[in-house]
């Protein structure tokens, strides 16, 4: 007995949610991984005082994240395509717990942004320090480009005779943010606080986006095993 359309319908979703799953968890694994074993940033994993520090931490779940949505993709995968129950069921639990865990990180996220601001200006002082230390590694050079293009800002300082990351900053808008320009940890702090509520938003669309893809994983648990108690039916008729 065939899948009807909702079955094919929650089929080929979910194979399509597992292929961007598949995307975005090489993507985020093989960050992290760079990040971790980077000549310019290895050194940090070495030194005991800095193994709390927010990049240490940023790239931890950087790493622990990736394997976990492959993880995820390979159950995903091989259940749906297959049809396979045993896999469909460990693919409900891990997308189970990964929606929770969304939709508490953007909750706690919201609730304690103030302490997370500061967590981000610790991130961007380490990823300066690097820039400074590393001679210029050109993965960091692009990432402080993005950062300050992204809030407009330009350095610890801004100002432009002092600053040793001038190369990455915007260009300046207007006569005075050639000589300075606003300083990134304070843009950084009150950015985050200013949407905190726009990042809580995207874990929580994140994690519907979870519990529909757990929605069709039940729909197919289910015609499935429709399925092969009708084929045990017919069996057990025949012979």
């Amino acid at each position: 007995m065939a899948l009807d359309g909702c079955g094919h319908f929650c089929k080929y979703a979910l194979i399509i949610f597992n292929i961007i799953f598949a995307v975005l968890g090489v993507a985020l694994l093989g960050l992290g991984l760079w990040l971790r074993f980077s000549d310019s940033t290895r050194a940090i994993f070495q030194i005991q005082e800095l193994n709390s520090s927010a990049f240490v931490t940023v790239v931890t779940i950087l790493i622990v994240l990736g394997s976990v949505m492959l993880i995820v993709v390979m159950f995903g995968d091989y259940g749906t395509c297959n049809e396979k129950r045993g896999a469909l069921q460990v693919f409900t639990v891990l997308v189970s717990f990964l929606a929770t865990a969304e939709v508490a990180f953007g909750v706690l996220g919201y609730a304690n942004r103030h302490a997370v601001g500061g967590k981000m200006v610790e991130f961007y002082s380490t990823m300066y320090a690097l820039y400074l230390t590393s001679g210029g590694d050109l993965f960091i050079a692009a990432t402080l480009s993005f950062i300050h293009n992204m809030l407009h800002c330009c350095g610890m300082t801004g100002i432009a005779p002092f600053e040793w990351v001038q190369s990455t900053c915007p260009s300046p808008d207007g006569f005075f943010e050639h000589i300075k320009m606003p300083g990134c940890p304070a843009i950084i702090g009150s950015f985050y606080d200013s949407k905190a509520q726009l990042v809580m938003a995207i874990f929580l669309g994140t994690g519907a986006l979870l519990i529909m893809a757990l929605v069709c994983a039940v729909i197919l648990l289910k015609q499935t095993k429709r399925n092969q108690q009708a084929i045990t039916a017919h069996y057990t008729t025949v012979y």
